[in-house]
């Protein structure tokens, strides 16, 4: 390794070691690092040696990064599984490492969060006319199923009867 990539190197184990970072996102992190400290465009093999090395040192790991991003989105952000297995797999993980990650989301909790996502969006749409329809389309773009998705809209919509 060249004194660049080793600067590069220790620049980015440093942040790998605060936060999880996908393979992909470190190549090009690498690759702007040598760009800026190059006398020229970005040498992709030295990219590629500094990006190796933190996967041999154990910085940089797909599977602990995807579980990580899975269980996340899942339950803080109220993710489905299709919307985070799209986003993990245009981020360059493989596709076994996203079923992978998929497994590790607690499927009670992920119900819980998008019942209480829906609940909330319902009592802005309840007014409108096409509100259900709204509400079933908010949840298709939350990356959920229609079939978990429709009983739960039919028990939300439901006119409430004294």
């Amino acid at each position: 390794m060249t004194e660049r990539e080793k600067q590069v190197f220790d620049a980015l184990s440093a942040q790998c070691a605060r936060r999880e970072y996908c393979t992909a996102d470190v190549r090009r992190k690498a690759l702007q690092r040598l760009s800026q400290s190059a006398d020229g465009p970005a040498d992709a093999a030295a990219a590629d040696a500094v990006v190796s090395a933190l996967v041999d040192e154990g910085y940089v790991d797909d599977r602990r990064y995807a579980a990580a991003y899975a269980r996340e989105k899942s339950s803080l952000s109220g993710w489905g599984p299709v919307k985070i297995r799209t986003t993990l797999l245009a981020r360059g993980i493989p596709r076994e490492v996203v079923l992978e990650a998929l497994e590790e989301i607690d499927p009670e909790r992920a119900s819980a969060k998008l019942e209480k996502v829906l609940e909330a969006k319902w009592r802005t749409l309840q007014d409108d006319p096409q509100g259900r329809l709204k509400l079933i389309r908010f949840a298709l773009s939350r990356g959920y199923d229609y079939e978990p998705v429709r009983p739960l809209v039919e028990r939300l919509t439901r006119p409430e009867d004294d």
